[in-house]
């Protein structure tokens, strides 16, 4: 293990401008041996930052615009519900669903009949009056296909 009282305080200086200027740990993990010939492991040249009180500059992260935003659903004032042609694993139907709000979602009954609906956005709950008119619209469709 490295300690830092091996470093000349010209070399802890370094050390401090370096991470002034926006060196990363790996920065200056490669900096101690490529100039002061200290090989140091990455956990080693960890702790030294600690044990010297220096602190890194982070970068913002740069957030592609697709994963900073997601494009807000577009409100339909309707519920339109599809039956898949090829229905989900281990159901006995399934299709999507778009609810009047713009929202949508998978949707399947499984082979007891039990119904199961999985919402694209996390945690979302359609309105009691969209529910009501997803139950119409999936038992004319069940009625249609002959199930």
């Amino acid at each position: 293990m490295f300690s830092a009282s091996k470093l000349t305080q010209e070399q802890k200086e370094a050390l401090k401008q370096w991470a002034a200027e926006g060196a990363t740990m790996s920065d200056l993990q490669r900096r101690l041996k490529d100039d002061f010939d200290h090989t140091l492991t990455y956990m080693d040249t960890r702790f030294l930052i600690l044990d010297l009180g220096i602190e890194l500059i982070e970068e913002p992260k740069v957030v592609k615009k697709e994963e900073e935003e997601k494009p807000a659903p577009v409100p339909t004032g309707t519920v339109t519900t599809t039956m898949d042609t090829l229905t989900l694993p281990g159901a006995l139907v399934s299709g999507k669903v778009t609810f009047s709000d713009g929202e949508t979602g998978v949707w399947m009954l499984d082979q007891t009949g039990r119904p199961g609906l999985d919402p694209d956005t996390p945690g979302y709950r359609p309105t009691p009056e969209d529910i009501k008119e997803f139950q119409i619209q999936l038992r004319d469709l069940i009625q249609k296909s002959g199930l």
